[in-house]
């Protein structure tokens, strides 16, 4: 009887942990919703900024301005987008690898004196990238975490821009999970700062050539001040894509921890009747036995 209480011991917290996983799943499936809503809601913010550069870029005007500016890459921040909590199954280790395989091709690319700076968000990513710190790289911590509000982002932005115009950095770079479906996320690198003037000229809106506009004070004027806007709607719409893809990755866990749940408790639930049906037959040879003999 001891095996059977062990076995119903077990198929007790089995049971526990399949509903907590369920639980936890339905959890990460609503923040996964409201992530992907916060990516629709970007969507029309994004959209206006690029109309307007796209308005700027058919003009026979050339554009000037610190944040397009190229220059010899001597230091280089990489923007790892990570997680603050696990059980998202290898989300932050994907990252992670990126990350060790972009620093050897930026090595390779701009030589071993480059300075490389790893900036990441999320706990678990950050944890990580101190192990490696050292040799050339150096390791900030955000002041942001996968919580942050507008503000708080908007803020990080100006400290990288900041940076960035301060000639600390020559180069800033974003990496993350792109968001794709629940069930597929794709690494992403892009580059932040400078902002590649040709990225801008290829996504060109084709209905602002047939639609010219007047710019009011100047057209170099409006770029200045849409160019900032850019970078920000470029940050907001990572961070939401790394939020997005760090709950699709855990609803996929959570779904994988229950399926297996559910197979141990199969498994569990047939020895036990196996094992009571077996007490259930001994007991009864001992009572038909204990008859005969009298």
């Amino acid at each position: 009887m001891s095996t059977l209480r062990e076995l119903k011991s077990r198929i007790g917290s089995v049971s526990s942990t399949q509903k907590t996983t369920s639980a936890m799943k339905m959890i990460s499936s609503a923040k996964m919703r409201k992530a992907t809503s916060q990516l629709q809601r970007l969507l029309p913010f994004r959209d206006m900024v690029q109309s307007i550069i796209s308005h700027l870029l058919v003009t026979d005007q050339e554009f000037d301005s610190p944040l397009i500016a190229e220059r010899e890459v001597k230091s280089i921040a990489l923007v790892a987008f990570g997680s603050d909590d696990g059980l998202c199954g290898a989300f932050n280790i994907n990252i992670f690898k990126q990350l060790l395989a972009i620093i050897n091709n930026l090595r390779d690319t701009h030589g071993n004196n480059v300075k490389i700076t790893i900036v990441p968000v999320g706990k678990k990513l950050a944890k990580a990238a101190h192990k490696i710190a050292g040799n050339g790289i150096d390791v900030v911590n955000a002041p942001i975490n996968t919580r942050s509000d507008v503000d708080e982002l908007s803020a990080f932005t100006e400290m990288l821009k900041d940076r960035f115009l301060s000639k600390e950095w020559d180069r800033v770079e974003l990496l993350y999970m792109h968001f794709k479906s629940t069930s597929k996320q794709i690494f992403t690198r892009e580059q932040l700062l400078p902002v590649s003037y040709k990225t801008l000229a290829q996504e060109i809106d084709a209905r602002a050539a047939n639609s010219p506009c007047l710019f009011e004070p100047s057209a170099s004027a409006i770029f200045e001040s849409v160019l900032p806007l850019h970078v920000r709607a470029m940050v907001q719409e990572v961070f939401t894509e790394s939020a997005a893809s760090e709950q699709a990755t855990r609803v996929m866990a959570m779904q994988t921890a229950s399926d297996n749940a559910s197979e141990l408790l199969e498994a569990l639930n047939l020895e036990y009747n196996k094992l009571r049906q077996q007490g259930i037959t001994t007991e009864l040879l001992d009572i038909i036995g204990g008859q005969v003999q009298r």
